[in-house]
């Protein structure tokens, strides 16, 4: 069995022909994630690197800027992640966070305000002299499609990955949300030390929205591509914010729309 795909049987139509068979759907379960007893946030996700996604998450939040201020993480139980943050680390109010439940397509939907989106920190990235040519870029999307176990099982996930300037593959984790693969990718590189990731360009399966770059510029990733389309406050961050943004990235073209290569 493929992890985070899960058997059903279903009735296959063929025309007028129907036979019995079984199918492998993506496993969409909700994840809690607490702050020691507080509980912060509920997100619709494909089970496993829970921890990655929680330590992403609260990078993107601004709740932390480091893995040093993480003290312990893991699963209490099924589902749930506990966090110990280290005393420095000094929690807002509920208000700026996401709250409630978070479905797994939704990301800023839970956030509570036109303020708290306004609260998430989109820094301007430093000078960069990373880059990356353009025929490595158009090689990324069937490198990324290669990797994608479970996507090739279940065709049901969204997918993050982190290359080289050479074009090689880094990391890449999936997911039922784009933004939780992206969290648990960029969470992944931050409890190894490495972020931030000034010499890697991130692509991900499906559109640019305004919060996957948040994650990114937030993980100091100076390259993003998509295979979709970007939108236009997707755009405007990555333009004022010095990211390279690179839409549409398929069949041989892409789209560049701010930066440089």
């Amino acid at each position: 069995m493929t992890p985070g795909a899960i058997r059903v049987p279903i009735g296959k139509f063929d025309g007028r022909v129907t036979r019995r068979q079984e199918d492998l759907l993506a496993v969409e379960e909700p994840l809690e994630i607490r702050l020691g007893a507080r509980s912060l946030s509920v997100t619709m996700r494909t089970p496993g690197q829970d921890p990655e996604l929680a330590a992403g998450f609260l990078l993107a939040e601004g709740i932390i800027s480091s893995a040093r201020q993480i003290r312990r993480i893991g699963n209490s139980q099924p589902n749930i992640v506990v966090v110990e943050l280290s005393a420095d680390v000094v929690i807002q109010p509920v208000q700026p966070q996401r709250g409630f439940v978070m479905t797994s397509a939704c990301g800023l939907c839970g956030k509570v305000s036109l303020d708290a989106l306004k609260a998430n920190r989109c820094p301007v990235l430093p000078p960069r002299s990373f880059t990356i040519d353009p025929a490595v870029i158009h090689r990324l999307p069937d490198l990324l499609r290669r990797e994608q176990a479970v996507f090739e099982s279940t065709g049901g996930l969204h997918a993050a990955a982190l290359f080289n300037s050479r074009g090689e593959l880094d990391s890449l984790r999936e997911d039922v949300g784009r933004h939780n693969a992206v969290d648990k990718l960029i969470g992944h590189a931050l409890l190894n030390s490495r972020t931030p990731l000034r010499d890697s360009v991130m692509l991900v399966s499906g559109r640019a929205s305004y919060e996957l770059v948040q994650k990114a510029l937030v993980a100091g990733i100076p390259v993003m591509a998509a295979v979709g389309a970007p939108s236009s406050l997707a755009v405007a961050t990555a333009g004022n914010s010095g990211m390279t943004l690179i839409g549409f990235l398929r069949d041989g073209r892409f789209n560049l729309y701010t930066g440089f290569l």
